[in-house]
């Protein structure tokens, strides 16, 4: 069940995929949002300011939603760093234990999931569930392929870390004392700029309702992760 080499090497682009099906192949299904606005306050009629007030409100959360998944990504990449989070290469030769991976061992990976649903609000009804489907299903094919080679070049340490610490949902705790690894945060806000970009983007929506103001700062957050992808490679070069 593990990803193959090329999922691995290509997953953001295969995440991107499973966003962009969810987006315009379920068109005929109605809004995400207009369906939890008639679940939520089935008395608000479409095109009144209640309604608009709610859809702010909900796309506003979902902005959050992508907002968290910046912070725990960041948080991730300040003590993984940038060069490793976005090569294309698998890293193994070392066990990372320090800031969020005391509570998760994959805490980019479960950032996913608040990307996931917070994205997939602005998508049809069928498109979300596609969208946190997919990313869940992916991302835990990602974390099998990462695991066996971590099992394989740190061995007992690592299995150790494994009985400590949980896979996917964060303990509300720490479960391995810190190893005194200390963060970068400049590189790791660099590296993660796109995610802080498309998380503003639907903020921007949330309070303008403006699509083309949105899909313009999406835009962005698109060329400032090929910038990230530019200089991993450079630097690993």
């Amino acid at each position: 069940m593990q990803a193959t080499k090329f999922e691995f090497e290509r997953r953001f682009w295969i995440i991107s995929a499973f966003f962009f099906l969810g987006f315009f192949l379920f068109q005929s299904d109605v809004g995400a949002i207009a369906a939890l606005r008639h679940f939520l306050a089935p008395g608000i009629l479409p095109g009144t300011p209640q309604a608009a007030t709610l859809t702010r409100i909900m796309i506003g959360i979902g902005a959050l939603l992508v907002f968290l998944a910046a912070a725990l990504r960041t948080w991730g990449a300040a003590y993984l760093r940038t060069d490793v989070v976005h090569d294309r290469d698998q890293h193994s030769e070392a066990l990372v234990a320090d800031g969020p991976f005391r509570y998760v061992r994959n805490p980019l990976y479960f950032a996913n999931l608040p990307m996931a649903v917070g994205l997939g609000l602005l998508a049809s009804r069928w498109g979300w569930i596609f969208i946190i489907a997919t990313n869940w299903f992916f991302v835990y094919r990602l974390i099998f392929r990462e695991e066996a080679a971590l099992r394989e070049s740190q061995g007992e340490s690592y299995r150790a870390y494994c009985r400590a610490v949980p896979r996917f949902w964060p303990a509300l705790t720490p479960r391995v004392p810190s190893a005194g690894r200390l963060p970068h945060w400049g590189q790791a806000f660099a590296g993660e700029t796109f995610i802080w970009l498309f998380s503003l983007a639907e903020l921007c929506l949330a309070l303008t309702l403006n699509l083309r103001l949105m899909a313009i700062v999406f835009a962005f957050g698109f060329v400032a992760h090929f910038i990230v992808m530019a200089r991993v490679r450079r630097n690993v070069a």
